[in-house]
């Protein structure tokens, strides 16, 4: 899997896996776009001097950090925040499946049902002006930063906003911009295609998840998708095979049907 170095191959690598983490986590089954460009989970992001002062990122963490933005910037991925409170990267093909359990069917301005307070205010500010960076979002509303970050991450959780790319700032590092998930990436109505049900989407999201680890317990796939493990053993019990292993139910995918004439 490593040698992926562009944007490009990288988003060829996701739309195969489907949804990957930006980075391994220990306690998550996802594959991650550090594999994708290094070839195994170890994470060395800098390298240091003899004091141990920085130097540099490495070589990937140069590429895995360039890719992040501009993944999101040509819409080849949908990237931010959105599993687990960690950054995610999901595939374009896969994106209506994960957007249509949030209930909302695809406008644009379709988060003015889910969303209150701090956090109606933020989406609407990148409705009415277009992609914001949180510095911007603050001049905007009159928020201070920690409120305006908090909106932001749960907007993120809640497939409200996403990564836009990045805006070189005059001070100190660029600053990412995040857009409406429907607009940015032209979901039901704005795509002229209806949503999957949530049936489809649930079942379509599991499968992911078996063909990126293999056997899984319910508790991966819930961990993963951020599911409850009753939501995550019912579709379990329809697309996967079961088994006993020390005390655990591990979960495997179906062998696959003779193939049609």
């Amino acid at each position: 899997m490593g040698g992926s170095r562009t944007a490009d191959e990288v988003a060829s690598w996701l739309d195969g896996v489907g949804i990957a983490l930006l980075f391994p986590k220990a306690d998550v089954v996802l594959p991650s776009v550090w594999e994708a460009v290094k070839g195994d989970r170890e994470v060395i992001w800098s390298l240091r001097d003899p004091d141990g002062g920085f130097v540099s990122f490495t070589p990937e963490m140069e590429i895995v950090w360039r890719v992040k933005d501009e993944l999101p910037e040509h819409r080849l991925a949908c990237v931010g925040k959105h599993l687990g409170g960690v950054a995610t990267c999901i595939a374009p093909r896969v994106l209506p499946s994960l957007y249509a359990l949030t209930g909302r069917a695809g406008r644009a301005e379709d988060f003015r049902g889910t969303c209150d307070g701090l956090e109606l205010e933020v989406a609407e500010a990148v409705l009415a002006v277009g992609p914001l960076t949180a510095p911007a979002l603050r001049a905007v509303l009159g928020a201070a930063k920690k409120d305006v970050d908090r909106a932001v991450l749960r907007l993120q959780r809640s497939l409200v906003l996403t990564n836009a790319g990045v805006v070189e700032q005059e001070r100190g590092w660029a600053a990412i911009a995040v857009d409406l998930v429907a607009r940015r990436f032209a979901l039901g109505p704005l795509a002229d295609e209806p949503l999957p049900d949530e049936e489809t989407a649930r079942r379509l999201l599991v499968r992911l998840v078996l063909a990126a680890a293999g056997d899984v317990t319910t508790a991966d796939v819930a961990g993963a998708l951020g599911w409850r493990r009753n939501q995550a053993e019912a579709v379990l019990a329809d697309v996967a095979e079961s088994r006993e292993a020390d005390g655990f139910r591990i979960w495997t995918a179906l062998p696959a049907g003779p193939a049609l004439d």
